[in-house]
């Protein structure tokens, strides 16, 4: 499941962004000031990070930029000042979009979704579901900070899951995709994998996402 971190000091406003964004199936992480937006930031690695320019303890153009001295996190900026000059300052030092004070919370969860449509195939290398890490391009994967170990066949139907979130996929397709056209077994190997990869994931929270067996379908990691 996704996370958007929401800085944002005025409570009700949080608060309000904080359900629409859980209706719309995302975790979210709340954060009053600059000081604890970087420190979730750096706990939590949200997909996304609602930023207030307001705040009270430093503006949000300087946390801004911070993150983009760190990551690609995408930033979606929050303010009261909806002068052109403002949306290009918050455009031009590295957000990805800007929302004018007063909004429509269902305009925002839709400005997240689009801007994680448009960033996330090409900067998301690392899947995180709870305590779950899939680093796609390391081929690591942790649960809870613990390593867990693969064998490469497993490892990389895990990782085709991962990039294909809540999607269903047959065995004969997964066959196609992980063994290769040029495979001759039985597709029950894909069944054998599948159980492998449970057992070595036993301790992940069903909260936190899963990999299910759609009867007569076929496997999906939803999250």
């Amino acid at each position: 499941m996704r996370t958007v971190l929401i800085v944002e000091d005025e409570l009700p406003i949080s608060q309000v962004l904080k359900v629409y964004l859980q209706k719309a199936n995302f975790q979210t992480v709340q954060a009053f000031n600059g000081t604890e937006a970087i420190q979730k930031l750096n706990e939590y690695h949200p997909s996304l990070v609602l930023l207030d320019v307001m705040l009270p303890d430093r503006d949000g153009w300087s946390i801004l930029k911070e993150i983009r001295a760190q990551m690609k996190t995408p930033v979606i900026m929050l303010t009261a000042l909806a002068d052109v000059q403002y949306r290009l300052n918050g455009l031009n030092e590295g957000a990805d979009d800007y929302i004018a004070k007063p909004f429509n919370a269902e305009e925002v969860v839709a400005r997240v979704q689009a801007v994680l449509r448009r960033t996330g195939k090409s900067d998301e290398k690392i899947k995180k579901y709870g305590g779950l890490i899939i680093d796609i391009k390391s081929h690591k994967i942790t649960l809870n900070s613990v390593v867990i170990e693969l064998t490469p066949r497993d490892l990389a139907l895990l990782i085709f899951l991962a990039e294909h979130p809540n999607q269903t996929f047959t065995r004969e397709q997964l066959i196609e995709h992980v063994w290769g056209w040029e495979y001759e077994g039985s597709d029950r190997a894909v069944d054998l994998a599948i159980k492998r990869i449970r057992k070595a994931l036993h301790s992940w929270s069903s909260e936190e996402g899963e990999i299910k067996t759609l009867r007569g379908l076929g496997y999906q990691l939803s999250v």
